[in-house]
């Protein structure tokens, strides 16, 4: 299988500060990858030059084939699916759930003078329907619940069929059922044959959906540990990581953590 990520080498640095401490990484096609750490240990950052919204200060990120510093990133831009808080803050709460998703096709927020064929509003509908939507596509997106939104966020995201999906913590500030709803449709999403390489980023090892296959974790922008989830997700590597004593469990598939006890 082909890369459709690499990390070579790269630091971002900010205000004299390492936020990216010189890390190699890589993704394969076939891959899914969970991004664990605490608060500050640069999972965002490191999703923004997966998006190519972000350079790095030095190192080498190469995305699809494509080393950024090196070519058009609008042109790139179109071939990778990403959603994220900050994206959601742009997406007017007038527009209806049909075009959030349908305006991924022209990569604008906001419908406007576009014309659309009835192929886009099929592929649309289809997609809506596969996240369990379809039922809200004339509903405005400012008056969806915050997992209907997020449902929305994704559908977005994978519109174009991209070659590679990044997720900043989807499950952030939902309620157990909207988080497991979501997780469901997310590790049935993975296992799919046809799904593109995925990226999630979370803070919690509950979070990461069955299907998902490796794990990068993160502390103060370095890497601790990164691999298959079976090898790579210990109870020291999360120790290292939190920097506190960690307990893992895993059943049917799903991990819990929490501080151990003496």
């Amino acid at each position: 299988m082909g890369h459709v990520l690499e990390f070579s080498d790269v630091v971002v640095r900010r205000s004299a500060r390492d936020i990216v401490d010189h890390v190699d990484w890589t993704v394969a096609e076939d891959e899914r990858w969970v991004v664990l750490g605490p608060n500050g240990a640069g999972k965002t950052t490191m999703l923004e030059l997966a998006a190519s919204l972000l350079h790095p200060t030095s190192g080498r990120v190469t995305v699809l084939g494509e080393r950024l510093g090196r070519t058009d990133v609008f042109e790139l831009r179109p071939r990778v699916g990403f959603a994220s808080t900050s994206m959601a803050r742009r997406i007017p709460p007038e527009e209806t759930v049909l075009d959030v998703v349908m305006t991924a096709a022209y990569a604008v927020m906001g419908r406007w003078r576009e014309e659309y064929d009835q192929i886009d509003v099929r592929r649309a509908m289809r997609v809506l329907t596969e996240w369990k939507l379809d039922g809200l596509a004339s509903r405005t997106f400012g008056t969806l619940s915050d997992g209907e939104q997020k449902r929305v966020q994704i559908a977005r995201s994978v519109m174009t069929d991209p070659e590679l999906l990044l997720l900043d913590e989807p499950t952030a500030s939902l309620d157990l059922g909207s988080r497991e709803e979501l997780l469901g449709l997310l590790g049935s999403y993975a296992q799919e044959p046809t799904t593109p390489a995925m990226i999630m980023v979370t803070h919690h090892v509950e979070e990461i959906p069955i299907g998902f296959t490796h794990v990068l974790l993160l502390r103060d922008g370095a890497v601790v540990a990164a691999g298959p989830l079976s090898t790579a997700l210990t109870e020291g590597s999360l120790s290292t990581a939190f920097g506190m004593p960690i307990s893992l469990s895993e059943s049917d598939g799903r991990y819990a953590a929490r501080a151990r006890t003496a």
